[in-house]
């Protein structure tokens, strides 16, 4: 039979132990981080260390204006904080990532028909873009057709404008996307 002082003592370090292996648990940590920064590429081809780009302004094909506009900020803004690049002008900046807003379209997916409204309207946008080293002249990626659908609901109170947006937003994760992935 143990008595009371060795209970208490035994007590008393397993909850010790236990604090121990929680605290190391918590500082720790399990490795997982979501600045994916560590993931993406930062030498071209020659060696030589990318710590700029340049972001120009996203031309447009199409006759809503803005959408180019959309997508050159949701890119910058995800350069900045996704990446470990930073952004700069173009004539100070190691890299320049240009591109077109090509071709949107519309197209419904569901109606109403006591209403004879669309109930739901998928809009698909294609754009192209490209990125390449200014120093070298090398072009790291290249996507002619790149494609985001996104869909939207009317009677949500949901329209052309949120969809845009949405699309712009995922256009531009994608595109950080490819050029952390692009074998380059």
């Amino acid at each position: 039979m143990q008595s009371t002082g060795s209970m208490r003592s035994n007590g008393l370090t397993n909850r010790a132990l236990l604090l121990c292996v929680i605290v190391a648990a918590t500082v720790s940590g399990c490795g997982y981080s979501t600045d994916r920064s560590a993931v993406i590429r930062t030498q071209n081809a020659n060696g030589d260390r990318i710590r700029t780009v340049a972001v120009d302004v996203f031309e447009s094909r199409e006759f809503r204006r803005g959408l180019e506009l959309q997508l050159t900020e949701a890119l910058a803004k995800r350069i900045e904080a996704e990446t470990p690049f930073k952004l700069a002008k173009k004539d100070r900046a190691d890299t320049l990532l240009t591109g077109e807003v090509r071709e949107v379209r519309q197209s419904t997916i569901g109606r109403d028909f006591q209403a004879v409204k669309p109930r739901e309207t998928a809009a698909t946008f294609v754009v192209s873009f490209q990125w390449k080293d200014l120093r070298t002249g090398e072009v790291l990626v290249d996507r002619p057709n790149f494609v985001q659908t996104v869909d939207y609901i009317r009677p949500l109170n949901e329209d052309f404008y949120h969809a845009s947006q949405r699309a712009m937003d995922r256009l531009a994760e994608r595109m950080i996307e490819q050029m952390e992935t692009a074998d380059w």
